[in-house]
């Protein structure tokens, strides 16, 4: 039934969805359910290509003889600010989660870069971090060595000498300029392999195609994002007296008559 737990019935539904390529939403409205509690489920038990539904039923009874009663600890029910819905919050960050993790982001690096992109400061200690997920500062120390080797955060001191994790409005931009370098090694290797198997051989024309494609997609890439910043920037300064345009001509439209 809606609203309760998952039924047999119902993961196998969820099976069938996946095997037809439909997408979460397209099955969590078969089934009269949130997206995120399909997107959890799926990527709970195996992902979208591993997902079996007598698995997953088996799976969850397991857990919930092994879970022991105790208080909710959950992280949404401290009170939010802003007057926001803690539960629609909760679920749209398990939807984020979701979709980092099908980008190929590992689930715990996800649930950080999550948990700091919807923070208002955009910054979070470690064991603030460890608080609100829930998990070990180990794991968190873990999480953001990863992240920051893929240029997703920085680290700084505040004013008690205690190191912040930050993303910030250049995130994106240093993501994609990252991906614009690594595409360039890949040509710079794709070449070189095209030398080293003899101009003119299939093999060769292979790499030299697939070095073409890239390099035109890493510069193309590189140059959005650097035309992104430039406009982007621009607006977030432009003034409302910008906006409006220059001061009309003082001596009035007949003033060159």
């Amino acid at each position: 039934m809606p609203g309760g737990r998952l039924t047999q019935q119902d993961r196998q539904q969820i099976a069938l969805g996946l095997a037809d390529s439909l997408s979460y939403a397209e099955i969590a409205r078969n089934l009269g359910r949130p997206t995120s509690t399909v997107t959890r489920e799926v990527m709970r038990n195996g992902g979208p290509t591993g997902y079996r539904a007598d698995l997953a039923h088996r799976a969850t009874e397991r857990r919930a003889h092994r879970r022991r009663p105790a208080p909710s600890r959950e992280p949404e029910s401290a009170p939010q600010p802003h007057g926001r819905d803690a539960e629609a919050v909760r679920e749209y960050e398990e939807l984020f989660t979701t979709t980092m993790m099908e980008s190929g982001l590992p689930k715990m690096m996800s649930r950080v870069m999550v948990c700091l992109l919807t923070s208002d400061s955009g910054s979070m200690t470690a064991s603030e971090l460890a608080r609100r997920l829930q998990v070990s500062p180990a794991t968190v120390s873990k999480s953001i060595a990863f992240l920051e080797s893929q240029v997703l955060v920085r680290r700084e001191r505040d004013e008690r000498r205690r190191e912040r994790y930050i993303v910030d409005e250049d995130l994106w931009y240093r993501t994609v300029i990252a991906s614009a370098r690594s595409l360039a090694q890949q040509v710079e290797v794709a070449r070189r392999g095209a030398g080293v198997l003899g101009p003119g051989t299939p093999a060769a024309v292979r790499l030299e195609n697939v070095a073409r494609f890239l390099d035109f997609v890493g510069e193309s890439l590189a140059r959005a994002a650097e035309q992104a910043r430039e406009v982007l920037g621009t607006k977030a300064e432009t003034t409302p007296a910008d906006l409006a345009g220059p001061d009309p001509d003082p001596a009035g439209p007949d003033s060159e008559r």
